[in-house]
């Protein structure tokens, strides 16, 4: 089935949607994203976008810190995106991708004096760690500080940390890869934030812990408070914690909730998944999926 592109103001073949080779944002990172799920649910013959207002308003956020001047309110991306969603038919999980970018056709480090443009585009996906449980290292690339450039601003650029990161782990034999705040406490993995379960609490780190403020992440924290009373602490990590922890799991848009089961080759638990994370794990994909009525708020439905 073909997928479709919002591309300079018109729903255009993916195939179609094609920048310069001296788009400004190609060469410098000049670009803002969001990963966002469309979840299909059989049983209703509907594919829910999940927490799309929730995208669009950081994305807005991220767009005032690199100077793009997108003449849409969140709520406008969210209806162009509901309609690139529902234009490309699909009925499977599917993975959205808004971009924000710097798209003048000129050279030179800079973000002023320059055009930005807004893309979104839709293709099937489905996971994105493909493992029940994953085996995680601690990666030897650290997370930038908020004075090198703000973790939560989810640009382009930026993300060549993460990418080092990811590429890391998998050569040596890994999953994902875990990254360290400069004064190495625990930050996150290349595209998802980290929970442990440590006596019977959910533990994070803050986000002033040089980590994406994740969207997933607060909606397992909200879960785990609201479904499962689970106190949820959220703080400075030290990295011992990853090793004693009794549970461990990753979150985020393309990862959902992913069990870790081993960290630096030493195992968590019982190396399977845990009991409060599988709670969770139940918990967060009847809820995207829109089964779970008390949080439809969060689910759009396209068809």
């Amino acid at each position: 089935m073909p997928s479709y592109c919002y591309f300079k103001g018109a729903v255009v073949p993916l195939e179609d949607a094609k920048i310069s080779v001296m788009t400004h944002a190609l060469h410098y990172g000049t670009g803002l994203f969001e990963g966002i799920r469309a979840n299909w649910n059989a049983a209703h013959g509907q594919l829910y976008i999940f927490r799309l207002l929730d995208h669009m308003k950081r994305m807005k956020d991220g767009c005032k810190v690199l100077r793009l001047d997108i003449p849409h309110t969140a709520e406008d991306l969210s209806r162009i995106t509901a309609d690139v969603v529902k234009k490309c038919g699909f009925k499977e999980d599917t993975y959205v991708r808004p971009l924000a970018y710097k798209s003048s056709e000129a050279l030179g480090v800079r973000l002023h004096d320059l055009k930005s443009d807004f893309l979104v585009f839709a293709i099937p996906w489905g996971r994105y760690i493909d493992v029940d449980t994953c085996r995680c290292a601690v990666s030897t690339w650290r997370r930038p500080d908020d004075n090198v450039f703000p973790p939560s601003v989810k640009a382009t650029g930026l993300y060549i940390n993460n990418a080092l990161t990811k590429t890391e782990a998998i050569e040596n034999g890994f999953d994902e890869g875990i990254m360290l705040t400069p004064d190495g406490h625990v930050a996150e993995g290349s595209g998802e934030n980290l929970f442990l379960v440590e006596k019977g609490k959910l533990v994070t780190p803050a986000t002033y812990s040089s980590i994406l403020n994740g969207i997933t992440r607060d909606t397992v924290i909200t879960l785990a408070k609201q479904e499962l009373g689970l106190e949820v602490e959220e703080r400075l990590v030290d990295r011992y914690e990853l090793y004693t922890a009794d549970e461990c799991f990753l979150t985020g848009t393309a990862a959902h909730l992913t069990p870790v089961c081993e960290i630096d080759r030493r195992r968590l638990g019982e190396g399977g998944i845990g009991p409060v994370t599988a709670k969770l794990k139940d918990l967060y994909f009847e809820a995207i999926k829109g089964n779970l009525p008390k949080y439809t708020g969060w689910c759009t439905p396209v068809y």
